[in-house]
């Protein structure tokens, strides 16, 4: 039976709600009959994939819409399009098959699918004796969606896309394309209006900014050669290892001689061996994600699943992280589940509706970024972002994820005025929506990725942030220690007539050392905005800027919990940050600053080869006062232990002043080896110290601490 003209108009207008239910092959009790739209076309074909005929079509409407009765099964088919001399091969996608099953649409349906990203997006696939491309994308409240690229001249009236109408996903399998080809979603609102073409949630690679189409393509690359990495840290407990972190961004470690970006294969050929030369563990990048507006340094994400195009093809990535595995640096990202950017192509209002986002403002709008927050209470948005952590981990072999700015996440009136934020049902400021799903984040991660670990970004005293989800905690396996950031840069800036005031400043932060599992950031966010480089935020002139800086290393070095520190500050980069161009590069020239990078790669080696120094980073064991009240020559002394460790004593001088004969209860008597002394000749200092050896008596030593220094003593024996 032949449907209706009206429902004839709105099929060839692109605006029929179930082109499927009319288009393709479709059984009768004459046998199958073929309907298709190929405009352009005098005479269409049909033949069966493999080229046997299956009947001539005959026009049914001008505007190029082909009908008529085929032989054999239903199956799917590929039409012969004539015209004027010229002849040309379609295959119609409107007799295909659904690629999604009743699983699919039960996980998807319940929040608990932990494979979307296999399933969500654009797979090239073969599927059902043909190659080509699944896309799938989820908008419950579209009237209808297209898929529209430079495979179909952006017409949204040649792929309109199937309803998976119990669960809001909409998809369609498109064959003859592949790799590498533009698309976006075309998508008619629940009011009839069709809004800006929306780039891909789950796309895996996005052209260079400032195009925001969507590509299809692999996401990760076949072949790996880390598994010797990925099990050593599968064995491990991350708390009693050391891990000292290199934080970069990937746009502005280093520029191409026309101050364009490196490539990830030019990344790695000269950074990878830059951090195994300087002793770090760990590169924690800056977000790797796509992201439209280059200042945002990738906090900004469009594209959640799709590294940068900045950098060249994903499998870029990829090969850079299974390089840096291959020389033993693990690989972190930054993650962004915060908040996302509104611009039209990305998720804000994505089927026309708040559908990532909350509707009020209130909870919806962040003031400080003019971004939008995430709805963490719908179960397919936490599912969207719980899976793209799995994701970085399964795909790309990313060893850990910094979450950024969860402070932002747990409060409802984070950063808000009284009246323009919406307390919870117990009348709280808690944003139990959001405690769940970073909970349900880390629970996903830790249990399908042993090996793998989450990093907090959490500025406020919210208790449990590394407790185990299972015991009331967050789950995340660290934290950054702000407030040890805060007070120690505070005191560095001081002049040292003044610091005896402010002794605290060092001494407090070890009343809670323990009560997470801390790193210890001196981070990007130090270093921009106005706030100048780690070298100028030292007191004194430029010798007591660079002494200030190395002691402050030193002690940061002997302080418990893991390091972090940002690229260009391992040689006392002078001037601010900046994305747009390289770091300064020709400083290392210079003695003052090559001697800090000396000194920054001797405290990683010592980090890593004695125990006593990260085996008890986050446990009270570790760590012992041995002088914390001489506010007067501003003098701080602790020990470092771990089982089975040689200890170590950590003794800074935070004045001018060297002291000749300073008692330090060292507990232990006989020979100490002063193994680091950030005054060291070598590293720029005066070359003050105590020839490399203390003797203790009596459990206490006699010691010569040089000016504005930091001295590490290990006990021989």
């Amino acid at each position: 039976m032949r449907p209706p003209r009206s429902a004839i108009d709105s099929l060839l207008n692109g605006t029929h709600a179930d082109p499927f239910s009319l288009l393709g092959v479709h059984e009768g009790p004459k046998g199958c009959f073929a309907r298709t739209i190929i405009p352009g076309a005098e005479s269409v074909e049909a033949h069966d994939l493999e080229g046997g005929t299956l009947g001539m079509l005959e026009r049914a409407d001008d505007r190029g819409l082909f009908e008529g009765a085929i032989r054999g099964k239903r199956q799917p088919v590929k039409y012969h399009a004539r015209n004027a001399g010229a002849d040309w091969w379609v295959t119609d996608a409107y007799s295909f098959g659904p690629v999604l099953g009743p699983i699919d649409d039960l996980l998807i349906a319940q929040g608990s699918h932990l494979r979307l990203f296999d399933k969500m997006g654009a797979h090239l696939i073969e599927h059902e004796g043909a190659n080509g491309v699944h896309f799938a994308v989820w908008a419950p409240n579209a009237r209808r969606v297209s898929v529209v690229g430079d495979f179909n001249d952006w017409d949204g009236r040649r792929h309109l896309m199937r309803n998976r109408q119990d669960i809001g996903v909409w998809e369609i399998f498109i064959p003859d394309i592949g790799a590498w080809r533009a698309y976006k979603y075309e998508i008619v609102g629940p009011d009839g209006a069709t809004l800006p073409l929306k780039a891909d949630p789950f796309a895996f690679a996005s052209e260079v900014r400032p195009r925001t189409a969507s590509l299809t393509g692999y996401p990760g690359k076949a072949d790996w050669g880390d598994e010797a990495h990925l099990a050593h840290w599968r064995s491990v407990d991350p708390r009693r290892e050391a891990i000292s972190i290199y934080e970069v961004h990937a746009g502005s470690w280093d520029r191409s001689p026309s101050n364009w970006y490196l490539n990830w294969d030019e990344l790695a050929e000269r950074l990878i061996p830059y951090v195994v030369d300087l002793g770090f563990t760990h590169i924690e990048f800056l977000p790797v994600s796509e992201h439209p507006y280059d200042p945002s340094w990738g906090y900004q994400t469009t594209g959640l699943y799709a590294p940068s195009a900045r950098f060249g093809e994903p499998a870029g990535f990829a090969r850079f992280v299974d390089g840096a595995h291959r020389a033993g640096i693990s690989v972190l990202v930054d993650w962004v589940p915060a908040h996302f950017p509104t611009d039209e192509h990305g998720l804000a209002r994505f089927d026309g509706t708040a559908l990532y986002e909350h509707e009020d403002p209130r909870m919806g709008h962040h003031p400080d970024w003019d971004t939008a927050i995430y709805n963490f209470g719908r179960r397919e948005v936490s599912s969207f972002l719980v899976n793209n952590a799995l994701f970085w981990s399964e795909v790309y072999h990313v060893d850990g994820l910094r979450v950024d700015a969860v402070a932002s996440m747990l409060y409802r009136d984070y950063s808000r005025e009284a009246g323009a934020w919406i307390p919870n049902k117990d009348g709280g400021r808690e944003n139990w929506e959001a405690v769940e799903f970073l909970r349900a984040m880390n629970k996903a991660v830790y249990g399908q990725h042993p090996g793998t670990v989450t990093i907090a970004e959490e500025s406020t005293a919210w208790p449990g942030v590394t407790l185990p989800a299972h015991e009331g905690g967050l789950g995340f396996g660290f934290k950054w220690n702000m407030g040890f950031m805060h007070d120690t840069l505070n005191y560095m800036s001081r002049d040292p007539v003044h610091r005896r005031h402010h002794h605290g400043e060092i001494t407090f932060g070890l009343m809670y050392a323990f009560a997470e599992n801390f790193v210890l950031p001196l981070s990007h966010d130090e270093v921009v905005h106005g706030k100048g480089s780690l070298l100028n935020k030292m007191s004194g002139d430029d010798w007591q800027k660079f002494a200030n800086l190395r002691a402050y290393y030193a002690l940061m070095w002997g302080y418990p919990g893991k390091k972090l520190l940002f690229m260009g500050q391992e040689f006392a980069q002078r001037r601010e940050w900046s994305e747009a161009r390289a770091l300064d590069w020709e400083l290392r020239g210079a003695p003052a600053h090559e001697g800090v990078r000396n000194l920054v790669r001797d405290l990683n080696r010592l980090y890593r080869e004695l125990p006593a120094l990260h085996a008890r980073d986050c446990e009270s064991e570790g760590f012992e006062w041995l002088i914390v009240d001489d506010q007067a020559n501003s003098v701080f002394a602790w020990m470092r232990k771990a089982p089975g460790a040689q200890p170590v004593a950590v003794i800074a001088n935070m004045t001018p002043v060297a002291h000749s004969g300073y008692m330090v209860p060292l507990g232990h008597d006989g020979v100490w080896k002063e193994v680091l002394n950030s005054d060291a000749g070598d590293y720029g200092g005066s070359g003050v110290g105590n020839l490399g050896v203390v003797m203790a008596n009596d459990g206490k030593a006699a010691l010569t601490l040089p000016p504005l220094a930091t001295i590490m003593l290990h006990y021989e024996g």
